[in-house]
């Protein structure tokens, strides 16, 4: 997917911006504050209808105005789809797909597939489990269609149950129903996310092998609950935990990914510099199988490049991210800090940014 044309307005400082991104590269350098970032934002906001930056809308909504708008032509095999996202103050959003709008964000989601990398992607490693289950879900739901229903049969299946739980008189049948229910749509989900990772962890592998060398590094799929126990054995054991505590322990909400050095937590081991390379491998790996899979690329926001890497790993990221043949938008204090990693024959785009306006250089 890429897109053709963008059109920003009322994001953060960006009152009204059009642009005309290249499909390779697309480079936008500036001083810090005068708008970078919120392009990729208003990307981000194209793709998944909310910010990457902020769970809170008042700051990512223009100061004075009550809503914001990002519409883009995104190329889709041979033909151009008009996609259009509004979201206001209240909270509502709007969007519009070849014209016609569209109730959920999935579907925006299946159109134009993003990846981020950016500082706070470096936490990756030493955040919660939740990023990193959000990491996995990104990569079943792009290549599964079975896997969203299952996810959202499995939260449905969660809030009926600890909403059992935290009830205070325990009526034991009902929570066997939902028991039942939980072990039914957990085997499926943990299946999913359990093929994905045996298909990704090659990949990651060979892409870590052209970044860093880190002996002993091992990435391995926590699925939730004790591997040597079925979950329903789980879920007996644990009952009078749950009930006591008014949630559910054991099962795929409490999955993870972990990375481990010498069977440590290797956020705990590696150099931050590591740990860059580590998550910079297990997001291109994930696009890259994304492609292999879809035939289709995703699109990249990468933030603050140069900031973040030193300049043999800053080339070997460009150097990746050119062979994947996918849109990149990069944002970058200098000017002359990504002008020159790239191939001649791609095809760079250069803009300026500068108090929330945006100028080709081309």
């Amino acid at each position: 997917m890429t897109i053709r044309r963008l059109a920003i307005t009322d994001v953060r400082n960006l009152s009204t911006v059009s642009l005309e991104p290249s499909p390779d590269i697309n480079i936008f350098y500036g001083k810090n504050g005068s708008g970078k970032t919120s392009i990729l934002e208003s990307i981000y906001l194209l793709g998944m209808a909310r910010s990457f930056r902020s769970s809170k809308l008042k700051p990512v909504i223009r100061n004075g105005v009550q809503s914001c708008t990002v519409f883009g032509d995104v190329s889709r095999e041979t033909r151009s789809v008009p996609v259009g996202v509004t979201r206001t103050l209240d909270g509502d959003y709007q969007i519009r797909v070849a014209g016609e709008n569209v109730n959920n964000v999935s579907s925006l989601a299946a159109i134009l597939p993003i990846q981020v990398i950016n500082p706070d992607t470096f936490r990756l490693l030493e955040g919660s489990p939740k990023e990193r289950r959000q990491f996995i879900d990104w990569g079943v739901f792009h290549v599964e269609h079975r896997f969203l229903p299952l996810w959202q049969r499995l939260q449905k299946c969660l809030r009926q149950r600890n909403t059992l739980l935290r009830h205070g008189k325990i009526d034991c049948s009902q929570l066997d129903i939902w028991d039942q229910e939980l072990i039914t749509v957990a085997n499926q989900v943990d299946a999913l996310r359990s093929e994905y990772i045996e298909k990704l962890l090659p990949v990651f592998e060979q892409v870590m092998a052209k970044f860093s060398n880190v002996p002993g590094l091992k990435v391995s799929y926590y699925r939730g609950w004790d591997k040597d126990l079925s979950l329903g054995d789980v879920l007996k054991k644990n009952r009078d935990r749950d009930i006591n505590s008014g949630y559910t322990h054991a099962g795929p909400q409490r999955a993870d990914l972990k990375v481990r050095l010498d069977r440590m937590s290797a956020a705990e081991i590696l150099s931050r510099g590591q740990q860059k390379m580590v998550v910079c491998a297990l997001k291109l790996s994930q696009g890259l199988l994304f492609s292999e899979i879809s035939n289709r690329p995703c699109t990249y926001l990468v933030d603050d490049l140069p900031s973040e890497l030193d300049a043999e790993h800053r080339q070997l990221l460009c150097d990746t991210l050119e062979a994947m043949h996918c849109q990149v938008f990069v944002t970058s204090v200098e000017r002359e800090g990504l002008a020159h990693q790239w191939n001649e024959k791609t095809q760079v785009k250069m803009f300026h940014v500068e108090h929330g306006a945006v100028s080709s250089n081309d």
